[in-house]
């Protein structure tokens, strides 16, 4: 979005998450322009890194760069646990400014990054093709990486308590690399620290989603660890992911983001296609497979948005 750019113009990704003012402004500028029914917290999955002592830092073109990977069972058990509500306190003053600066018009959503996707980051250095240091350590350290793995669930259960007490009305967990592992080894290392999460917020009266990328061989486990919701990517057709999800949790999905790069018509033709294999049935929420793209056309969102109302609003 122009709005956006201009802003990323003056401050960098961080300024902007770490500036209450500046992170609502950006909440606020998809509402204004897109026929939304949620508003999202802008803010960054990794930010519960840095008051961990795991600086990091975004690299212009490359995205983000850590600036010492963990990569010895000693560097695992040298990370600190931290309060999110004095360390990230600054996320939790955006999103008291964001409710009010909404008022009522939608509700907010909050996240935070799942153990797996944080582990990777702080261990990889950044993105990874193969995750081969993350696997070595979690094969290699198992003990270190349960630790490790617990203390990230710890944090981010209590940093996403702090988002649901500050005043979100639903938390989404992003375990954006998940689907790097096969079905036996995320039960062994990740489902007991992401089930953990979700238990956490199970006294709390707030929808909870659950959203992994290339997840289609995990799906049944991602379920068992927990979310109300659970995000299916585009990879898989909705219908069979909602099969191997189970009819008694919601779903959340998945046109493919590049479709928005293309012509309305196939746009609408693959947002058809979703709907139809949603059928009706109560507790579809319709979103993009994954994140959308830098140079998708806006006003392509923005006719998405409304196809999809005119489609599903009765």
């Amino acid at each position: 979005m122009s709005e956006y750019r201009a802003l990323r113009e003056r401050y960098s990704l961080l300024d902007l998450c770490r500036t209450p003012d500046l992170a609502t402004e950006v909440t606020l500028q998809p509402v204004r322009r897109i026929d939304v029914d949620a508003a999202i917290l802008f803010s960054d999955l990794l930010l519960p890194l840095e008051p961990m002592g795991i600086g990091f830092d975004f690299v212009h073109g490359e995205g983000p760069a850590i600036d010492r990977p963990l990569r010895s069972e000693a560097d695992l058990a040298g990370v600190r646990r931290f309060e999110p509500r004095e360390s990230l306190g600054y996320v939790l003053e955006a999103i008291g400014q964001i409710k009010r600066a909404l008022g009522g018009r939608v509700p907010l959503i909050g996240f935070a990054g799942a153990p797996f996707t944080l582990a990777s980051y702080a261990i990889e250095g950044g993105h990874s093709a193969s995750f081969a240091h993350t696997k070595s350590l979690m094969y290699g350290y198992p003990a270190a990486w349960h630790r490790f793995a617990g203390l990230l669930s710890e944090i981010v259960g209590d940093y996403l308590v702090a988002q649901i007490e500050a005043g979100v009305d639903a938390v989404q967990i992003f375990d954006s690399w998940v689907g790097a592992l096969n079905a036996r080894d995320y039960r062994e290392f990740i489902l007991p620290h992401t089930r953990r999460i979700f238990e956490r917020l199970d006294p709390y009266d707030v929808p909870t989603i659950h959203f992994g990328v290339g997840t289609a061989a995990i799906l049944p486990e991602l379920r068992d660890a927990g979310g109300d919701v659970i995000g299916a990517d585009w990879r898989t057709p909705l219908d069979e992911a909602w099969e191997r999800i189970g009819p008694d949790r919601a779903i959340q999905g998945n046109l493919d983001p590049t479709l928005l790069l293309g012509p309305l018509e196939r746009i609408m033709a693959g947002a058809d296609d979703v709907l139809a294999r949603a059928g009706g049935r109560p507790g579809h929420i319709f979103n993009l497979g994954h994140g959308i793209l830098p140079m998708t056309p806006v006003e392509h969102v923005q006719a998405l948005a409304r196809y999809v109302h005119q489609k599903t609003l009765r």
